[in-house]
């Protein structure tokens, strides 16, 4: 039997249109099939969300996705990848529980309800775990940052807890997520939603005047938020000095939260400042969003850069979660605490140096500036202080800035592509990428199960329970926690990929559809190059793309690129034409076999000297 509320696609059955379970079912094969309503104008295609009674659907609500959208092509990357929005209903019988005792005037807690949290965070987010409030003092800044307290609501032995360790974390498609907790929980009751009493974790550090810590405190406390901000909103509050206006017309300004928000940009430079101190490599992101819109609409791809005040907010959460580990490691080792620590190692000491040998080699072909693009080891300069320099004004600020920004988002990719992978850990150990001695997940604890059970040791470690005998299967716990936890970093990696590669075969399908000499020219620049192959990070759409040379001379019927022989793969040619790792490019879609783009390079662009 099927469950009684479910995700839904609909279907044709002896000619009548039914309802397909196919989450729970993985396929419409052998699902089990509920009689619609007569009601509503369904097809077959459409998904829908349904509740059912005996053998007939009671409600079938308004369409999700309307057969053929982009959003029900997202639905089916979710079904692919087993992504069920919908939770078992002794999960839903737990939630009506809790829902009916929160727990949110409990004694215990430390009221904070009159200081002015505020959350900051994308203007369509739903599940606000994080809040944060500062404040000046003499000798420097009070910081506390407010986390949704999941470890409450989220207990070992509860269908709830299994339910989250089965599912690992929410996952983030276009157009919808897919939660790791009941939305009733998630964007409700746990979530730091504004003007309503929460639980939380908090975490409140005192800093000196340059952003360095001297003291953390973690405690359970009950908080109100005055205001749900978005990064866009707050980043146009910091820039309103810059364009001259008066601060107090600003909408931000003049608010109970309005110093909260000034004191983030400057702890975050400071802390920003401190991280490049240590050598931390901030790699400039152009981040892909993909949007699915109505139904009967396209998908659209668009690239943009993150905000100052993303990085600000940034930089106070990997406070917080190194802070959470230094609270972990100095407790020694306790016989029932478990922490989970994120390990980042980093990258060999080879790949370095055969970075350093590419660079050097690029700026010989390239006849590049030494004293500019040189990687000057030698005097002692950090690859940090070398990307950093490659993307400031004084590098890219002339009349051939594209060509330049170009050259040093190829040399940044390089440096990129080094890197180890980060992995959840029972021990403590170093995270390379953000320059801790060792790192912690506090700032996720409705996002991540790693982040509940962080959680749960901590609050244990602050009650004093962490030095008791350790209960039956708790290591054990801990071990499927880390599993689930280093599984669904890899699962949301896969499903981005996926939404991606949907989105991208529907903006480029209909260029097949026209004579190949009037496809559209499509800009790139060519990023990276293996033997086979060559990543182009294209203009329009935003994205990158391989162009795999097996593919051109199948589709075209003419001779492979060719690359060049020295190992570093700086270039390849087409007849007459050479292209370096940075040049910009232009290529016309050639076609598409075995669910690989062929992108056929055209007639180069102008290259200015560099």
């Amino acid at each position: 039997m099927s469950r009684a509320h479910f995700f839904a696609r609909i279907d044709k059955a002896n000619g009548e249109l039914v309802a397909v379970d196919v989450f729970q079912a993985g396929s419409a094969e052998n699902a089990p099939r509920f009689a619609t309503p007569a009601k509503g104008e369904w097809q077959s295609g459409d998904w829908v969300e349904v509740r059912v009674e005996g053998a007939e659907a009671r409600s079938v609500e308004p369409r999700l996705a309307e057969a053929g959208s982009a959003a029900a092509a997202m639905l089916g990357v979710a079904l692919k990848l087993k992504l069920d929005p919908v939770f078992p209903p002794e999960v839903e019988r737990e939630v009506a529980a809790i829902l009916a005792d929160p727990g949110i005037d409990d004694p215990a807690l430390r009221d904070l309800t009159d200081l002015s949290f505020v959350t900051i965070d994308n203007e369509d987010s739903r599940d606000l775990d994080q809040a944060m409030f500062l404040e000046r003092t003499q000798g420097g800044y009070r910081v506390l940052y407010a986390l949704a307290d999941g470890a409450h609501f989220v207990r070992p032995g509860t269908a709830l807890f299994d339910e989250a360790i089965r599912r690992g974390a929410t996952y983030y498609l276009p157009g919808f997520a897919v939660p790791m907790l009941p939305r009733a929980l998630c964007e409700d009751l746990m979530s730091l939603n504004p003007r309503v009493d929460r639980r939380a974790l908090v975490v409140e550090m005192v800093l000196d005047a340059v952003g360095e810590v001297k003291r953390t405190d973690f405690y359970r406390a009950r908080i109100r938020s005055r205001a749900k901000l978005s990064y866009a909103g707050v980043q146009d509050y910091f820039d309103s000095s810059q364009r001259g206006d008066e601060g107090a017309d600003h909408a931000l300004a003049g608010e109970s939260y309005s110093e909260t928000l000034d004191l983030l940009e400057e702890v975050g430079a400071h802390r920003a400042k401190l991280a490049a101190e240590r050598d931390v490599v901030r790699f400039r992101r152009h981040e892909l969003s993909v949007q699915a819109g109505p139904a009967g609409t396209r998908f659209t791809l668009l690239a943009r850069d993150r905000h100052d005040c993303e990085r600000w907010n940034e930089q106070i959460s990997l406070l917080c979660n190194t802070e959470g580990a230094r609270f972990f490691s100095e407790a020694g080792r306790l016989p029932n605490l478990q922490p989970v620590f994120r390990v980042h190692a980093p990258p060999h000491h080879r790949r370095v140096a055969e970075l350093a040998r590419t660079i050097e080699a690029l700026c010989a072909r390239a006849k590049l500036d030494p004293e500019i693009w040189l990687w000057h080891r030698e005097r002692g300069e950090s690859l940090a202080d070398y990307l950093d320099r490659l993307h400031s004004e004084d590098t890219v600020g002339s009349e051939e800035a594209g060509a330049r920004v170009n050259r040093a988002r190829s040399i940044q990719r390089l440096a990129l592509v080094i890197n180890n992978r980060s992995e959840f850990d029972d021990e403590p150990a170093p995270h390379h990428g953000v320059g801790a001695e060792s790192y912690a997940r506090f700032s996720s604890p409705m996002r991540e199960m790693v982040g509940i059970f962080t959680h749960k040791e901590a609050v244990e470690l602050i009650e004093g329970r962490a030095a008791d005998a350790a209960g039956p299967g708790e290591a054990e716990l801990q071990a499927r926690v880390i599993e689930t936890g280093n599984q669904s970093k890899r699962l949301q990696s896969q499903a981005t990929k996926a939404a991606n590669r949907v989105a991208i075969d529907a903006v480029l399908a209909p260029d097949l559809e026209q004579p190949f000499e009037t496809r559209p020219r499509r800009s790139g620049v060519l990023m990276s190059l293996a033997p086979n192959k060559a990543t182009i990070a294209l203009v329009s759409p935003p994205v990158e793309l391989k162009v795999y040379f097996d593919a051109l001379e199948h589709e075209l019927g003419a001779a492979a690129p060719t690359c060049e022989a020295d190992a570093s793969l700086l270039a390849f040619s087409v007849d007459d034409e050479t292209f370096l790792l940075g040049d910009e490019i232009e290529l016309v879609v050639a076609g598409l076999k075995d669910g690989r783009w062929a992108l056929a390079p055209a007639s180069p662009l102008a290259q200015g000297s560099l």
